[in-house]
């Protein structure tokens, strides 16, 4: 008993805390709370549902399917549960199974967060990104103000080479955090893939706005130098005082890349600059 109580603790603690310690779950079920299931009180149902995830991470799948008939007997209709054996099956490489489930969790609440995500990724992780991207995209629908959606959903088009989507999900990520200097410096990057002058034009403001927001951003600083460059060499269109101007801006952004390579004492200088030569 005494075994027993200290191994309750633990748990409590390690739920307290937000530790998985999945390795450590697992042994505690094994070792006292398996067998002790009706001496748990209050805090059953929650100890079940946290050694079944733990028992998903280290692929005890016995322990998951017995966790889960245990709390499919408390809560037979719970969207909760029918999650986490969605979860088993998946564990299991059972994949049409478990988005069957998913499927009827969204079916009976369309606001359930867990499971559309939990679907979203299952369609990524099997290398699904139409799948992924549209159930991404009706996730956003409901929570517009998943940064971390947004932020998913524009790698996503990336992968796709949908640079045009991607650069809306970013503008969407600087709407919601107009101060990060990353977000202004990925939308830069992919206005810069996109191509055209007028793209790059635009990723050359963006990449300026990164580099005022961290003075200390190199990649906005070779950013700015690979759109002045790329402007630079479209003679029919940067002439005259904007080719001198354009040019005053490659000699500075250079130098500016020197002394901060300086500064960090990187012995390759040379050849780092080498590369940027036009």
């Amino acid at each position: 008993m005494g075994n027993f109580k200290k191994d309750l603790e633990n748990l409590r603690q390690f739920r307290e805390n937000n530790d998985r310690n999945s390795r450590e779950v697992v042994q505690i079920w094994i070792n006292s709370i398996g067998s002790n299931i009706d001496k748990l009180g209050k805090e059953k149902h929650v100890i079940l549902e946290q050694v079944c995830i733990a028992a998903l991470d280290c692929f005890q799948l016995k322990v998951a399917e017995t966790c889960i008939k245990g709390l499919y007997n408390e809560f037979p209709n719970s969207c909760r549960v029918q999650i986490l054996e969605s979860m088993l099956y998946e564990a299991d490489d059972n994949y049409n199974r478990a988005l069957q489930i998913l499927n009827n969790v969204i079916k009976h609440d369309g606001t359930n967060s867990s499971a559309r995500k939990r679907k979203i990724a299952m369609c990524k992780a099997l290398g699904r990104n139409t799948e992924a991207i549209k159930e991404l995209t009706e996730y956003l629908k409901i929570f517009m103000a998943d940064v971390e959606a947004w932020q998913e959903l524009s790698e996503l088009y990336i992968s796709e080479f949908d640079y045009s989507k991607a650069a809306f999900c970013v503008e969407e990520l600087i709407l919601h955090n107009p101060h990060n200097h990353l977000l202004h410096q990925r939308y830069a990057d992919i206005k810069y893939s996109q191509g055209g002058l007028e793209n790059i034009e635009v990723a050359r403001t963006y990449y300026y706005q990164s580099l005022k927001l961290n003075p200390k951003n190199m990649r906005a600083l070779y950013g700015i130098y690979l759109t002045t460059s790329a402007m630079l060499n479209t003679q029919k269109v940067v002439t005259g005082k904007k080719k001198d101007a354009a040019q005053k801006i490659l000699d500075w952004v250079l130098k500016e890349i020197k002394e901060r390579y300086s500064e960090n004492q990187v012995s390759d200088i040379e050849e780092s600059l080498a590369a940027l030569e036009i």
